[in-house]
């Protein structure tokens, strides 16, 4: 098992999909690093020579801004917009989506799941008051 930049790639996948496994680095970014490296996309994890993950090291870590570094980036903007007050902001710290689109039907992922709101009706209220009076 490869390790890249402290992460383990899955050995059985193409280093062209494994890299892929680093947050941080996507489909873009891995077509780059390879031409660079000069290694094959074809290349299973497993058959790289300890050469090539050097370079692969050596790349991804002097050009790239991945994993811990990246998260905490981004952590960061999304604090820096909640506290200037912006749209996106209050949008963050409401916890809905953030980029324009709609709420009315949508959005369950960001909003979570459904909160049922009941009807109270005449007779429940008529016994929440007797409950009341007792006391």
């Amino acid at each position: 098992m490869a390790r890249v930049v402290g992460i383990d790639l899955p050995k059985n996948k193409r280093i062209e999909i494994a890299l892929t496994y680093i947050y941080g680095i996507g489909r873009t970014s891995v077509n780059r690093i390879l031409s660079m490296t000069n290694v094959s996309p074809d290349t299973r994890v497993k058959d790289l020579t300890e050469e090539e993950v050097g370079k692969l090291n050596a790349v991804v870590s002097k050009e790239y801004k991945i994993e811990g570094d990246l998260r905490t980036e981004v952590a960061q903007n999304i604090k820096r917009l909640i506290d200037i007050g912006s749209y996106r902001g209050l949008r963050h710290r409401k916890g809905l989506p953030v980029r324009g689109q709609r709420t009315h039907s949508n959005a369950r992922t960001r909003k979570g799941p459904r909160k049922t709101v009941g009807v109270v009706r005449e007779k429940s209220k008529r016994m929440a008051l007797r409950e009341g009076g007792k006391k």
